[in-house]
């Protein structure tokens, strides 16, 4: 079934048969120019300058269309609206989605011109490593070295633990595998400090949204966590996301509402015990070591761009 919207002076047309394989009707009241206003923000007060965004249930996307802002329910249960967002991401769109902790720019694994401009925009030094987004632990085996499953040798079987507490609010360090792209963990340098890193942080995010874009991309997505520009400070609320990194060549954003500035609980796997790096949103367990006072650069330079 063809169906045409009129946004503005411009028509939309879309197969909505082609969501999700079954016969759907997309009403014309979903179709806006920009979010609602919000009525409370968990953010810093900030001034906000309008734009006009571009919101379009169309699967293909050109950058004349400008950003694409899509509004889903946080259960994600209007799932069919983040079927051309999995589209975008899948041509090497690079736009932002909820967690469960906070919002991340993110962009497909596989590709490497998505990962250059992720960095670009959220201007990453090249030697910072990145975390991937994964949807289950067959992402997890396949592009790390897994979680420790002990060795009858003293060495406790961690992955039985982990098991228990993903999805979660954890970003485990892991050993990368040779499946991972370079740009990941070692992008554009050659430096002795960064040669041997083969480090990536990995995340697995309890949020409905995420986990239905994950799903649908057979593939981890690189993440990195949003900020203001001029000020340490969390971007929690996506209208000014998109106000902030938009102009900066943002293709999509995904509002799933406001969330709560907590970021993950960071833990390094690649030493024993697992040493946590970053206190957040995940409470610390009983197997984890925890000396924030003891922390060196070289711990604090482990921490990937991650959320």
């Amino acid at each position: 079934m063809q169906t045409l919207c009129v946004c503005g002076d411009k028509q939309w047309r879309f197969d909505a048969d082609s969501f999700f394989g079954s016969r759907l009707s997309f009403p014309t009241t979903h179709l806006s120019f920009w979010p609602p206003r919000r009525s409370s923000v968990v953010s810093m007060v900030v001034k906000r300058s309008p734009k006009r965004l571009k919101y379009t249930t169309g699967s293909r996307f050109t950058k004349e269309d400008g950003l694409v802002y899509t509004e889903a329910d946080p259960s994600a249960s209007d799932s069919w609206k983040l079927e051309p967002i999995v589209n975008l991401l899948k041509q090497g769109a690079v736009g932002v989605i909820p967690t469960d902790t906070l919002y991340a720019i993110v962009c497909d694994l596989r590709s490497h011109s998505a990962i250059e401009r992720l960095r670009r925009i959220k201007n990453i030094e090249a030697s910072k490593p990145l975390s991937i987004l994964c949807h289950s632990f067959r992402d997890i085996d396949k592009y790390t070295a897994g979680f420790p499953r002990g060795d009858g040798q003293g060495h406790a079987n961690l992955f039985k633990a982990v098991k228990h507490h993903l999805p979660g609010p954890y970003t485990f360090i892991l050993i990368a595998s040779k499946e991972l792209p370079k740009q990941c963990i070692r992008f554009g340098t050659s430096s002795a400090k960064y040669a041997s890193r083969k480090n990536v942080g990995v995340r697995m995010p309890d949020d409905a949204i995420c986990q239905t874009i994950l799903k649908e991309m057979d593939a981890p997505l690189i993440c990195t966590s949003i900020k203001f520009q001029k000020e340490d400070e969390w971007m929690v609320d996506p209208v000014i996301i998109a106000d902030t990194y938009g102009p900066e060549g943002l293709d999509f954003v995904v509002d799933g509402g406001v969330r709560v500035a907590d970021p993950s609980t960071v833990v390094d796997m690649t030493k024993m015990p697992p040493k946590v790096l970053r206190q957040g949103k995940g409470p610390i367990l009983h197997w984890m070591e925890f000396e924030d006072d003891q922390k060196t650069e070289i711990d604090k330079d482990l921490i990937p761009a991650g959320i």
